[in-house]
Protein backbone atom coordinates (compact mmCIF):
# COMPACT_ATOMS: atom_id res chain seq x y z
CA UNK A 1 0.00 0.00 0.00
CA UNK A 2 1.49 3.33 -1.02
CA UNK A 3 0.16 6.82 0.89
CA UNK A 4 0.26 10.23 -0.66
CA UNK A 5 2.93 12.50 0.67
CA UNK A 6 2.82 16.29 0.26
CA UNK A 7 5.55 18.51 0.34
CA UNK A 8 5.70 22.02 1.62
CA UNK A 9 8.05 24.52 3.03
CA UNK A 10 7.25 26.07 6.34
CA UNK A 11 7.64 29.79 7.57
CA UNK A 12 9.13 30.80 3.85
CA UNK A 13 10.76 34.57 4.08
CA UNK A 14 10.56 34.42 0.28
CA UNK A 15 9.84 32.33 -3.02
CA UNK A 16 12.92 30.06 -2.11
CA UNK A 17 12.67 30.06 1.89
CA UNK A 18 11.37 28.03 4.31
CA UNK A 19 12.01 24.74 5.60
CA UNK A 20 10.69 21.61 3.66
CA UNK A 21 8.77 19.12 5.33
CA UNK A 22 6.86 15.85 3.87
CA UNK A 23 3.47 15.24 5.11
CA UNK A 24 0.81 12.47 5.20
CA UNK A 25 -2.96 14.11 5.57
CA UNK A 26 -4.08 10.05 6.61
CA UNK A 27 -1.23 8.03 7.62
CA UNK A 28 -3.76 5.47 9.25
CA UNK A 29 -2.63 1.33 9.30
CA UNK A 30 1.49 2.96 8.75
CA UNK A 31 3.81 1.10 10.98
CA UNK A 32 6.61 2.68 12.99
CA UNK A 33 8.76 0.82 9.91
CA UNK A 34 6.89 2.32 7.22
CA UNK A 35 7.05 5.77 8.66
CA UNK A 36 10.54 6.34 8.91
CA UNK A 37 11.13 4.42 5.67
CA UNK A 38 8.76 7.36 4.29
CA UNK A 39 10.52 9.80 6.07
CA UNK A 40 13.97 8.78 5.01
CA UNK A 41 12.83 8.56 1.22
CA UNK A 42 11.83 11.97 1.49
CA UNK A 43 14.39 13.43 2.86
CA UNK A 44 14.08 16.30 4.52
CA UNK A 45 14.34 16.90 7.97
CA UNK A 46 10.83 16.04 9.18
CA UNK A 47 8.00 14.29 7.71
CA UNK A 48 4.31 14.55 9.57
CA UNK A 49 2.13 11.77 9.59
CA UNK A 50 -1.60 12.72 10.84
CA UNK A 51 -3.98 10.18 12.06
CA UNK A 52 -7.52 11.58 11.75
CA UNK A 53 -9.94 11.22 14.65
CA UNK A 54 -13.31 9.64 13.18
CA UNK A 55 -15.80 11.89 12.24
CA UNK A 56 -17.79 12.46 15.26
CA UNK A 57 -14.33 13.31 17.28
CA UNK A 58 -13.29 16.83 17.90
CA UNK A 59 -10.93 18.55 19.96
CA UNK A 60 -11.85 21.65 22.40
CA UNK A 61 -13.88 24.49 21.06
CA UNK A 62 -15.42 22.52 18.23
CA UNK A 63 -11.96 22.01 16.28
CA UNK A 64 -10.99 19.06 14.26
CA UNK A 65 -8.33 16.99 15.98
CA UNK A 66 -6.01 14.32 14.73
CA UNK A 67 -2.78 12.59 16.15
CA UNK A 68 0.31 13.16 14.72
CA UNK A 69 3.45 11.87 14.31
CA UNK A 70 6.79 13.00 13.32
CA UNK A 71 9.99 11.13 11.83
CA UNK A 72 13.24 12.70 10.38
CA UNK A 73 15.29 10.42 8.29
CA UNK A 74 16.86 8.83 11.47
CA UNK A 75 14.44 8.68 14.26
CA UNK A 76 10.94 9.58 15.63
CA UNK A 77 11.17 12.99 17.52
CA UNK A 78 8.40 14.20 19.75
CA UNK A 79 7.31 17.31 18.42
CA UNK A 80 8.40 19.46 15.31
CA UNK A 81 7.33 22.97 14.57
CA UNK A 82 7.76 23.61 10.64
CA UNK A 83 6.21 20.47 10.00
CA UNK A 84 3.35 21.33 12.25
CA UNK A 85 2.80 24.29 10.47
CA UNK A 86 3.08 22.58 6.90
CA UNK A 87 0.49 20.10 8.46
CA UNK A 88 -2.39 22.54 9.35
CA UNK A 89 -1.63 24.40 5.92
CA UNK A 90 -1.75 21.47 3.93
CA UNK A 91 -5.19 20.37 5.90
CA UNK A 92 -6.79 23.98 5.97
CA UNK A 93 -6.34 23.93 1.78
CA UNK A 94 -8.34 20.84 1.39
CA UNK A 95 -10.89 21.07 4.17
CA UNK A 96 -11.12 24.66 5.15
CA UNK A 97 -9.10 26.96 8.04
CA UNK A 98 -10.12 27.04 11.49
CA UNK A 99 -8.57 24.98 14.65
CA UNK A 100 -6.54 21.78 14.75
CA UNK A 101 -6.50 20.44 17.62
CA UNK A 102 -2.70 17.54 17.02
CA UNK A 103 -1.69 15.63 19.61
CA UNK A 104 1.44 15.22 19.29
CA UNK A 105 4.28 12.29 21.44
CA UNK A 106 4.79 15.67 23.19
CA UNK A 107 1.35 16.92 24.12
CA UNK A 108 -1.64 18.61 22.95
CA UNK A 109 -1.02 21.21 20.36
CA UNK A 110 -3.66 23.72 18.61
CA UNK A 111 -3.08 25.34 15.77
CA UNK A 112 -5.12 27.99 13.80
CA UNK A 113 -4.94 28.54 10.30
CA UNK A 114 -6.61 31.73 8.36
CA UNK A 115 -5.71 33.08 4.80
CA UNK A 116 -4.08 36.51 4.74
CA UNK A 117 -4.19 38.20 1.72
CA UNK A 118 -4.56 34.78 -0.31
CA UNK A 119 -2.80 32.81 2.04
CA UNK A 120 -3.02 30.50 4.39
CA UNK A 121 -1.23 31.15 7.70
CA UNK A 122 -1.19 28.91 10.72
CA UNK A 123 -0.63 29.75 14.45
CA UNK A 124 0.82 26.77 16.53
CA UNK A 125 0.33 26.58 20.54
CA UNK A 126 3.26 25.23 22.43
CA UNK A 127 2.75 22.84 25.54
CA UNK A 128 4.27 24.72 28.58
CA UNK A 129 7.88 25.86 28.26
CA UNK A 130 10.43 25.37 30.88
CA UNK A 131 14.25 26.46 31.10
CA UNK A 132 17.17 25.36 33.27
CA UNK A 133 20.28 26.41 33.14
CA UNK A 134 23.34 24.90 30.92
CA UNK A 135 25.95 23.42 33.40
CA UNK A 136 29.48 24.47 32.80
CA UNK A 137 30.95 21.76 32.06
CA UNK A 138 27.99 20.64 29.43
CA UNK A 139 28.55 24.12 27.96
CA UNK A 140 32.66 24.18 27.41
CA UNK A 141 31.92 20.57 25.74
CA UNK A 142 29.04 22.52 23.45
CA UNK A 143 31.32 25.52 22.79
CA UNK A 144 34.03 23.39 21.89
CA UNK A 145 32.00 21.18 19.08
CA UNK A 146 30.88 24.69 17.64
CA UNK A 147 34.57 25.91 17.15
CA UNK A 148 33.63 28.93 19.78
CA UNK A 149 35.34 30.24 22.58
CA UNK A 150 33.05 31.53 25.53
CA UNK A 151 34.36 34.86 24.58
CA UNK A 152 31.31 35.14 21.43
CA UNK A 153 28.70 34.79 24.26
CA UNK A 154 26.52 37.92 24.90
CA UNK A 155 26.48 38.32 28.49
CA UNK A 156 23.11 39.30 28.51
CA UNK A 157 21.63 36.04 27.42
CA UNK A 158 22.90 33.34 29.40
CA UNK A 159 22.96 29.58 28.45
CA UNK A 160 19.83 27.79 29.10
CA UNK A 161 18.09 24.30 27.56
CA UNK A 162 14.56 25.13 26.67
CA UNK A 163 11.91 23.43 26.34
CA UNK A 164 8.82 23.55 24.35
CA UNK A 165 7.72 20.10 23.27
CA UNK A 166 11.87 18.82 22.64
CA UNK A 167 14.70 20.46 24.21
CA UNK A 168 16.72 23.08 22.45
CA UNK A 169 20.26 24.63 24.31
CA UNK A 170 19.96 28.57 23.77
CA UNK A 171 23.34 30.07 22.86
CA UNK A 172 23.23 33.22 22.09
CA UNK A 173 26.06 35.06 20.26
CA UNK A 174 27.39 38.54 20.82
CA UNK A 175 27.70 39.26 17.05
CA UNK A 176 26.42 38.56 14.01
CA UNK A 177 29.25 37.38 11.71
CA UNK A 178 30.10 34.67 14.66
CA UNK A 179 26.72 33.30 14.00
CA UNK A 180 27.61 33.51 10.31
CA UNK A 181 30.10 31.65 10.21
CA UNK A 182 28.77 28.37 11.68
CA UNK A 183 31.10 25.79 11.22
CA UNK A 184 31.06 22.87 13.59
CA UNK A 185 32.21 19.26 14.50
CA UNK A 186 29.17 17.01 13.28
CA UNK A 187 30.29 14.06 15.04
CA UNK A 188 31.17 15.61 18.36
CA UNK A 189 27.88 17.45 18.15
CA UNK A 190 25.59 15.00 17.14
CA UNK A 191 27.32 12.77 20.32
CA UNK A 192 26.91 15.26 22.53
CA UNK A 193 23.18 16.36 21.64
CA UNK A 194 22.02 12.41 21.91
CA UNK A 195 23.42 12.08 25.14
CA UNK A 196 21.80 15.08 26.33
CA UNK A 197 18.55 14.64 24.94
CA UNK A 198 18.98 17.51 22.53
CA UNK A 199 17.11 17.58 19.17
CA UNK A 200 18.49 21.25 17.76
CA UNK A 201 20.93 24.10 18.95
CA UNK A 202 19.06 27.26 19.00
CA UNK A 203 21.97 29.58 18.46
CA UNK A 204 20.90 33.28 18.29
CA UNK A 205 22.16 37.03 17.91
CA UNK A 206 19.92 39.14 18.79
CA UNK A 207 19.66 42.23 16.86
CA UNK A 208 17.31 44.25 18.87
CA UNK A 209 14.92 42.94 21.80
CA UNK A 210 12.09 42.13 19.50
CA UNK A 211 14.82 40.62 16.05
CA UNK A 212 16.66 37.97 16.67
CA UNK A 213 18.83 35.90 13.77
CA UNK A 214 18.96 32.09 14.55
CA UNK A 215 20.86 28.94 13.46
CA UNK A 216 19.80 25.72 14.27
CA UNK A 217 21.95 22.17 13.85
CA UNK A 218 20.29 18.84 13.93
CA UNK A 219 22.61 16.16 14.47
CA UNK A 220 20.35 13.87 15.75
CA UNK A 221 17.87 13.70 12.49
CA UNK A 222 20.80 13.33 10.49
CA UNK A 223 20.88 17.05 9.07
CA UNK A 224 23.32 19.30 9.05
CA UNK A 225 20.98 22.30 9.65
CA UNK A 226 17.49 23.31 10.19
CA UNK A 227 16.44 26.41 7.85
CA UNK A 228 13.25 26.88 10.25
CA UNK A 229 12.65 25.56 13.49
CA UNK A 230 9.31 26.08 15.21
CA UNK A 231 10.32 24.16 18.10
CA UNK A 232 13.21 26.21 18.69
CA UNK A 233 11.13 29.27 18.21
CA UNK A 234 8.93 28.18 21.08
CA UNK A 235 11.77 27.61 23.38
CA UNK A 236 12.99 30.60 22.41
CA UNK A 237 9.93 32.45 23.72
CA UNK A 238 9.71 30.17 26.78
CA UNK A 239 13.46 31.15 27.35
CA UNK A 240 12.71 34.90 27.13
CA UNK A 241 9.31 35.18 29.29
CA UNK A 242 11.66 32.88 32.14
CA UNK A 243 14.37 35.14 32.41
CA UNK A 244 12.09 38.50 31.64
CA UNK A 245 13.63 39.33 28.24
CA UNK A 246 10.22 39.64 26.53
CA UNK A 247 9.97 42.91 24.53
CA UNK A 248 7.36 45.27 25.23
CA UNK A 249 5.26 43.96 22.05
CA UNK A 250 5.35 40.27 23.45
CA UNK A 251 6.05 39.69 19.97
CA UNK A 252 9.89 38.25 18.24
CA UNK A 253 10.73 37.95 14.69
CA UNK A 254 13.43 35.53 13.95
CA UNK A 255 14.77 35.14 10.91
CA UNK A 256 16.42 32.18 10.31
CA UNK A 257 17.80 30.35 7.18
CA UNK A 258 19.49 33.04 5.72
CA UNK A 259 23.21 31.78 5.74
CA UNK A 260 21.91 28.40 4.40
CA UNK A 261 20.08 30.44 1.03
CA UNK A 262 16.66 29.45 2.25
CA UNK A 263 15.13 32.65 3.98
CA UNK A 264 12.82 31.60 6.85
CA UNK A 265 10.41 33.69 8.84
CA UNK A 266 9.00 32.94 12.48
CA UNK A 267 6.73 35.11 14.39
CA UNK A 268 7.04 34.12 18.34
CA UNK A 269 4.15 35.16 20.62
CA UNK A 270 5.08 35.26 24.34
CA UNK A 271 1.96 35.75 26.49
CA UNK A 272 1.99 36.61 30.41
CA UNK A 273 1.47 32.60 31.13
CA UNK A 274 0.72 29.12 28.54
CA UNK A 275 2.22 27.44 25.73
CA UNK A 276 4.06 29.96 23.69
CA UNK A 277 2.28 30.73 20.25
CA UNK A 278 4.51 30.55 16.69
CA UNK A 279 3.47 31.82 13.50
CA UNK A 280 3.82 31.10 9.96
CA UNK A 281 3.04 30.38 6.40
CA UNK A 282 3.67 27.56 4.43
CA UNK A 283 3.56 26.71 0.64
CA UNK A 284 3.11 24.03 -1.63
CA UNK A 285 6.29 22.43 -3.45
Amino acid sequence: MSWDVLRYAAFPAGDAGGNPAGVVLDARGMTDEEMLATAAEVGFSETAFLFPAESSAHGREGASQAQVRFFSPLAEVPFCGHATIATAVAHAERHGAGRLDLLTRGGLVPVHTRDEGGRTVATLTSVEPSVEPMPSDVLGATLEALGWSAGVLDDALPPHVGFAGNHHPVLALSNRRALAGLDYDYAALAALMAAHGWTTMQLVHRERPDLFHARNPFPPGGVVEDPATGAAAAALGGYLRALDLVPPSRRVTIRQGEDMGRPSLLLVDVPEQGGIDVTGAATQL
